[in-house]
């Protein structure tokens, strides 16, 4: 029977560590997460994953994927999956420590913070992201850690701590911080490698039990190939499947997950490039949006932007960006500096200046909610 479990926020969320316990050793009903106090979330959970109903014997833990349609599908994760998953981070980080939780942990990155801790017989330290992630609180969390300190951030999270210097010292003092959810601009590692923080920048997905590649290379019992450009990944950690969707096409293979993601794989490491579902056609060439924006960071005055296409008579779509702006900046720098090194069908036709990027998830960008944004938006100057 898959049961739903309500993920409390704040330090409250230490109360379902005993029933964590029990689902890592395969001896609980399978359990759904869900957030206690978003209503409308658990609605949608409820609605599509259907707690209270069967479910094979072999799954310990459904987590709802963030994809980018409104109905979410459910990853089964065994207990055997999550052990591998923890187990094997533990060995590439140098061994069990204490987890720093800053993330909500109804998402598969936040839960894989608790499932380590149980596996490590740590307490995590836990900080209260109800009401968004405060930099200001991770001094005093980190000083009460002891043995390994590591902790697991999205790139928003990281950008707002390297503002704040005494949170940058903090993360400074653990012994690897790891960073996904999505794509991390160079400029934003090099940066935060500057500041003497040990970065690890995970590649993963709910389907995958989380992050199964860290810096580009696969965790023990993980596999990677890349099958004409589409990433595949394989091992320990793959889910069993979608709840019911028994014939998807993603798991085709047993033991083997399809992302809708691009890549190379050079030298044992792999390259990820962006969505494949995300390739912006403009005049008749493609554009990859994720390419463009890791150009675009490079530029001084850009501290977070993301590209998408909007419709144009003439090119199908065109190329646009959106920009939270660390100072004064122009379309036509922003044009002259990515035509510096990609073609000019990448630069952006037009530039928008906004505050925040709409994200879902744990931090995930929402480029279909930005499409909508800026449809009701002027292109700044």
């Amino acid at each position: 029977m898959l049961e739903e479990l309500q993920i409390p926020s704040g330090r409250a969320v230490a109360e379902i560590l005993p029933r964590l316990v029990s689902v890592l050793e395969g001896r609980s009903d399978a359990v759904l997460p869900v957030p206690l106090g978003d209503e409308r979330e658990t609605a949608r959970l409820r609605s599509a994953l259907s707690p209270g109903t069967p479910i094979s014997d072999e799954v310990a833990l459904v987590v709802a994927t963030s994809g980018t349609t409104g109905t979410p599908k459910g990853a089964m994760l065994s207990a055997s999956a999550l052990r591998a998953s923890g187990n094997a981070t533990h060995d590439r980080l140098g061994g069990p420590g204490s987890w720093l939780l800053a993330l909500p942990a109804h998402h598969i990155a936040g839960m894989q913070v608790l499932l380590r801790s149980v596996l490590a017989g740590t307490e995590p330290v836990i900080l209260d992201v109800s009401a968004g992630f405060d930099p200001a609180q991770l001094p005093a969390a980190a000083a009460s850690m002891t043995g390994r300190r590591y902790t697991s951030l999205v790139p928003t999270q990281l950008i707002k701590a390297l503002d704040d210097p005494e949170a940058t010292d903090a993360l400074a003092s653990f012994d690897a911080v790891l960073l996904g959810g999505a794509a991390a601009p160079g400029p934003l590692c090099e940066k935060a490698a500057a500041a003497g923080i040990t970065l690890v920048s995970t590649y993963g997905m709910s389907e995958t039990a989380g992050g199964c590649i860290y810096d580009g290379v696969p965790l023990d019992g993980a596999q990677v190939r890349v099958d004409s450009g589409r990433v595949v990944l394989g091992g320990e950690t793959v889910a069993l499947g979608y709840r019911g969707m028994p014939e998807h096409p993603a798991f085709a293979v047993p033991g083997w997950f399809r992302t809708d993601d691009a890549g190379v794989l050079s030298g044992g490491v792999l390259a990820v490039h962006g969505r494949l579902d995300e390739a912006i056609t403009t005049g008749g060439l493609t554009v990859v949006p994720q390419v463009v924006e890791a150009a675009l960071a490079t530029h001084p005055a850009v501290r977070e932007c993301a590209v998408v296409g909007l419709p144009d008579e003439r090119l199908g779509h065109r190329v646009v960006v959106a920009v939270v702006a660390s100072s004064a900046v122009t379309l036509a720098e922003l044009r002259t500096h990515v035509s510096a090194t990609l073609d000019p069908t990448a630069a952006p036709r037009e530039l928008y200046l906004v505050d925040a990027l709409p994200v879902r998830g744990p931090g995930k960008l929402d480029r279909a909610a930005l499409r909508g944004l800026l449809a009701d938006l002027a292109p700044s100057v």
